[in-house]
């Protein structure tokens, strides 16, 4: 029987590879990026057109490669970081399997330009879907540069499946924050479509995360600093009043190397405890720094799961840093019930020394004395005369007598004994006021029908309510805003400016005023007359983070999801208690609705009980 089991090509099993190690554009950037990082960079630029599907390039000054190192590269299994399998519990490199470049290869053009210091000629090196095209002797800067074009082009399937330019973007953006923020030593600079989006200078932990997130970021920021023999902690949390909706600003960093632990998390958040809204994520960005040998980074080709040795000691140490600077920097509410704070010396007193106090001394002062100095408050010489009011004293009680005999005549005048009072309409006309709707636990209204009751959720009720309010006001006409006597600034990272540039024209339908639109940060003079000033940066923020995965393609698709989100930021919500007209006013605003049975989110908004179904319950 011949044999039926062979060896793979090598350009099949690059192909195989990749899709674990290349899964997007992002996939690509963040392997050159650490690559870069790795070959001791101090200068790194990112180059990406239409969002990394036609150019991904990665510049750098850092050591380059000789002319053998150029072709063997591209080799699977072939790595400068690691020789044994032992240097994998000590490792100090960003990568280290050696199938990025191979996979990255495989499946898109790479051309590649790298140069060592001491030489004098460097390398031009083109490849095509694992095949060398060409390999040529070129004068270049020290350092290297990695162009990746028309990514997954012999892979048709996996390129439509990638997602639009504007969510494939974010992602790439979401690679090169984490990259950028590990290495705050490295002068990063990153371009798209012809324009510069980040341009990050050498700088500390702290600047670069206010250069890349809004100028705002710097004072919501708590230091946090541990240090013991199993982990040292450096970096920030969130002050809890700039928690947002959604997970965007969290960052974990072991080793200098981006993480995601859920375990961690769970940590940061049991630090929040108590002092959060419900629903409500801190941000933070925080540095591990543990000994290699206790982690194990080769999980998974991504390098984004990391397994510890003691998991529950790191836990509990992360959990009482936050918990020590969220107390040492009075953030976290304490209460102290011997302290009074009228005592408490303020900030602007602190340093400064206390004056003696002036002295002022009568030297003329003689108690045992005869005849006391007259007072100022009484005397000839006072102006409060207290002698003549004491003697025109009788003059309050003149014609008194004269008054008592005029209302003594007064009383025997006669007048009506009934009381007319006129009304426009007649009284058995008016029918009582009768109690139509209930609320029950500040959760369900039950209004009265004639076959039984109605129960309405009040919140999904009120979710389509807005839901088609809002919607007709963005599809039929343009809605009504209220001015805004003080404009609002609001403030938001370059991800999300982007996003709400998108989504400008359909915000304005809705009812907001753009004044002004900069990098960080928009100016709103004009807001939807249903929504109060202290609503706006919630809606915004909630509709952000409805939209993290992208913004649908047809408008009415992108008009129904904004609609959406805004209806659950402003519905009432569960525990909201609402006055008899608020809940006639709901329970009338629903069934004038479209689609009364249903929310926004297709739950049912009510359920009727009949009569019948209540007798049968009472049926013996």
């Amino acid at each position: 029987m011949s044999s039926i089991i062979q060896l793979l090509p090598d350009h099949v099993a690059n192909q195989i590879a990749a899709g674990e190690v290349v899964q997007r554009p992002a996939s690509v950037v963040k392997e050159l990026l650490e690559n870069a990082v790795d070959a001791k960079a101090t200068d790194i630029k990112l180059i990406i057109k239409d969002a990394g599907k036609s150019l991904i390039q990665v510049i750098d000054n850092g050591v380059g490669m000789s002319v053998t190192d150029a072709r063997l590269c591209f080799e699977r299994h072939a790595t400068s970081k690691i020789r044994q399998a032992e240097d994998l519990f000590s490792l100090h490199t960003k990568g280290f399997r050696g199938e990025a470049l191979a996979s990255i290869a495989a499946i898109a053009h790479v051309e590649m330009r790298t140069k060592q210091d001491q030489e004098e000629l460097g390398t031009h090196l083109i490849i095509e879907g694992s095949k060398f095209v060409s390999q040529e002797v070129a004068v270049l800067p020290k350092g290297t540069s990695f162009a990746v074009k028309n990514l997954f082009y012999n892979i048709p399937a996996r390129r439509n499946f990638l997602k639009s330019d504007i969510v494939e973007y974010r992602h790439v953006i979401d690679e090169f924050q984490r990259v950028a923020l590990a290495h705050p030593n490295i002068h990063f600079t990153f371009y798209h479509n012809g324009s510069e989006m980040f341009n990050l200078p050498q700088s500390n932990f702290r600047q670069r995360i206010v250069a890349i997130f809004s100028g705002k970021t710097n004072e919501k920021l708590v230091p946090v600093q541990e240090e013991t023999e199993i982990v040292e902690i450096q970096g920030f949390v969130s002050k809890p009043e700039f928690a947002k909706k959604n997970r965007g600003e969290q960052f974990f960093f072991v080793n200098d190397r981006y993480i995601k632990s859920g375990y961690l998390h769970h940590a940061v958040m049991a630090a929040y405890d108590g002092i959060l809204k419900d629903g409500a994520q801190p941000s933070y960005f925080l540095f591990l720094s543990v000994p290699p040998h206790t982690i194990d980074i080769n999980i998974h080709p991504t390098k984004t799961e990391i397994k510890f040795d003691d998991e529950q000691a790191l836990y509990a140490i992360l959990r009482a840093a936050i918990k020590h600077s969220l107390g040492q920097f009075n953030v976290a509410p304490v209460l102290d019930f011997d302290r009074d704070a009228n005592l408490d010396t303020p900030y602007h007193y602190k340093d400064m020394e206390g004056a003696m106090p002036t002295v002022q001394v009568d030297a003329n002062f003689n108690p045992f004395a005869e005849v006391q100095p007259a007072k100022s408050y009484s005397g000839s010489g006072s102006s409060y005369k207290k002698t003549e009011i004491a003697s025109s004293w009788e003059g309050l009680y003149v014609g008194l007598k004269q008054e008592t005999e005029t209302f003594s005549a007064a009383s025997n005048f006669t007048f009506e004994n009934e009381e007319v009072t006129s009304s426009l309409f007649d009284l058995e006309d008016a029918e009582p006021t009768v109690h139509r709707t209930y609320q029950i636990h500040k959760k369900y209204i039950v209004s009265p029908i004639k076959s039984g009751m109605v129960i309405v959720d009040q919140q999904r009720a009120h979710q389509r309510v807005l839901y088609e309010q809002f919607l007709v006001n963005m599809t039929v006409h343009q809605a009504s805003s209220q001015q805004l006597l003080f404009p609002l600034n609001l403030y938001f990272s370059k991800n999300e400016m982007e996003l709400i540039a998108e989504l400008q024209l359909s915000l304005m339908n809705t009812g907001f005023v753009f004044e002004e639109t900069q990098k960080d940060h928009v100016v709103i003079s004009g807001i939807p007359v249903n929504i109060t000033e202290s609503e706006v940066s919630l809606v915004l923020e909630q509709l952000l983070s409805d939209l993290q995965d992208g913004i649908p393609e047809s408008s009415f698709s992108q008009n129904d999801t904004i609609a959406k989100s805004m209806a659950k930021s402003l519905a009432v919500k569960t525990g909201s208690y609402l006055t008899e007209k608020e809940q006639e006013n709901l329970v009338n605003g629903l069934f004038a609705c479209k689609e009364p049975n249903v929310s926004p989110f297709q739950k049912p908004t009510f359920i009727t009980m009949r009569v019948e179904d209540l007798d049968k319950k009472f049926a013996l």
